[in-house]
């Protein structure tokens, strides 16, 4: 026994977590197995997540949360040492002693944290359809315009990029005469029915499901700056963990938005991280309550990428917990990868109830001295059955405890604080503007409209330039960038061959100017000098 464990605190492997018969400790080696948080409403589920949390940061361990309530901001702000808290610690023979924690409050709508966005490309096919709830057909589709975008070279950003796509991809059914002028989108339009029958009437059904999504502001959620999920796992001046908090008050209004936001995100950090192995602690953990709501009603395709995530992403370094009412909340095949359990009081008046209390009692390691079922139904607020994951990775034998009192607050903060906890904010000024640079939609309407960049810029910031100059000049040389019309053959031989060259040297300038800046800013650079060369010589 350790010095800190006489008085229960938190040692430099462990996170005390409760006391029974014995003591409850959360192994930071064993952390990145995930868990699961599991009670009725009103049973102490958010005092939980708050000691965990808490915990978590102590260990210099970067933590990120979804507040549905606004209950757990209160992390923020220094511990109230109320009677009933001091009461339970000394019970406990814990030494209560008041903290606060670094925070970040982030909110896709940008109203009480700073914004968080991701752009539709990041997003994928898979999960916008899941976000916009489209049949197979409708998601085959979306597949189609995906595909024509990443060949087209048409970056998708936010909605109205993803909108002008889809009504370019749909099949031009009008009759022309011969002497017609030529269809700007024509190209776009053959290579999605390439890939196969795309309708009008599909389309405008996304369309509508994109206008849905709108109405419940997912308009905020893509653009740019996207967040760049690095900004989750920093620490503090102290070393301790950054507890990131998004509000999801709000949010969860459209759950479907909310659930898929979050598993983006799961799928993002097990995209972009390396191999970590087995670590002393976790580089991250991600708590993601009302996790039913993931699973409700997903398709197998989901499924399995869900599975996938939660049981690759441990190797990762980051740690998974679901917060919800009843363990049959989370599907067999998820629930097994959940090593560590905090078990919450239920109370059995349906079928179903008596169902959930009889799983959540199975998925305990048995105790001789406690009748499993019977206990989660006796249950008092604060009490938990809790088994974390001991040794070589086995469950212990499940304990009942009394779940510690949190050292920051309990209890939502003011809207005064708030402000101040975001001005003091480390990426305050990073996410909180948004930027609506050329993408998709700029491109398209520059096809329609048969405008080019010219050589004083006049037609977009991203037209101008040495290399628009260049566009220019070579346009005028060869007549490619004159009014759309008929084309001398001279004329159509220097397109092609203009096409070919200028693909060549252009896009090697830009791809080694992308390079040697590095990093997002030299992509987004190098995309920006292609667009601003090409958009002139190549839009016939």
């Amino acid at each position: 026994m350790t010095a800190q464990d006489s008085k229960l605190g938190d040692t430099d492997d462990k996170i005390f977590v409760g006391k029974g018969d014995e003591q409850a400790w959360l192994t930071l080696a064993l952390a990145n197995r995930h868990g699961l948080v599991t009670g009725a409403t009103g049973t102490g589920k958010t005092v939980t997540l708050q000691v965990m949390a808490e915990g978590f940061a102590r260990a210099g361990v970067p933590v990120f949360a979804a507040d549905i309530k606004g209950d757990l901001s209160g992390i923020s702000e220094v511990g109230v040492p109320a009677d009933f808290i001091l009461k339970r610690a000394l019970e406990m023979g814990l030494t209560f002693q008041s903290d606060q924690f670094s925070t970040v409050f982030w909110d896709v709508f940008g109203e009480q944290g700073h914004p968080v966005r991701a752009t539709v490309t990041e997003m994928g096919p898979l999960l916008l359809a899941r976000m916009l709830d489209l049949n197979d057909v409708q998601e085959g589709v979306l597949n189609v315009a995906f595909r024509v975008a990443d060949d087209a070279g048409l970056t998708l950003i936010d909605m109205k990029d993803l909108r002008a796509l889809l009504d370019a991809i749909v099949p031009d059914s009008g009759k022309k005469a011969a002497d017609a002028e030529e269809d700007p989108l024509a190209a776009i339009r053959k290579a999605a029915q390439g890939f196969g029958n795309v309708t009008k009437a599909t389309v405008g059904t996304i369309q509508r499901q994109l206008l849905v999504l709108e109405n419940q502001g997912g308009t905020k959620f893509f653009g740019e700056p996207a967040l760049t999920l690095k900004d989750f796992m920093k620490t503090d001046r102290d070393g301790r963990g950054m507890v990131n908090i998004l509000v999801a008050d709000k949010l969860l209004q459209n759950p479907r938005l909310y659930a898929t936001f979050l598993l983006w995100m799961l799928s993002e950090l097990f995209e972009e991280l390396p191999e970590a192995g087995d670590l002393p602690k976790p580089k991250l953990v991600f708590f993601f309550d009302e996790a039913h709501l993931l699973f409700n009603d997903a398709p197998k395709a989901l499924m399995d990428k869900i599975e996938q995530v939660v049981r690759l992403i441990r190797s990762k370094g980051v740690g998974v917990y679901f917060v919800t009412q009843n363990p049959i909340d989370v599907p067999d095949r998820v629930l097994g990868q959940l090593g560590n359990r905090v078990q919450h009081a239920l109370r059995a008046f349906t079928p179903r109830d008596q169902k959930a209390v009889a799983a959540a009692a199975q998925t305990f390691r048995p105790n001789p001295k406690l009748d499993t079922e019977k206990v989660i139904m006796e249950l008092g607020k604060g009490e938990a059955l809790v088994s974390f994951l001991e040794g070589n990775g086995t469950p212990a034998m499940v304990e009942r405890v009394m779940i510690r009192p949190p050292s920051a607050r309990i209890g939502a903060i003011t809207p005064d604080e708030r402000k101040a906890i975001m001005a003091a904010s480390p990426v305050k000024g990073k996410y909180d503007t948004a930027v609506d640079e050329e993408s998709a939609y700029e491109m398209i309407q520059k096809r329609i409209a048969g405008t080019a960049a010219t050589a004083d810029g006049s037609a977009g910031g991203s037209g101008g330039g040495i290399l628009g100059q260049i566009g220019s000049i070579v346009g005028t040389v060869f007549g490619t960038n004159v009014k759309r019309g008929r084309l001398s053959t001279g004329q159509v031989i220097a397109r092609d061959v203009t096409r070919s060259v200028t693909n060549q040297v252009i896009g090697g300038m830009a791809a080694n100017i992308g390079k040697s800046l590095g990093g997002q800013l030299g992509g987004s650079i190098g995309r920006t000098l292609v667009r601003g060369a090409l958009g002139g010589l190549l839009r016939r």
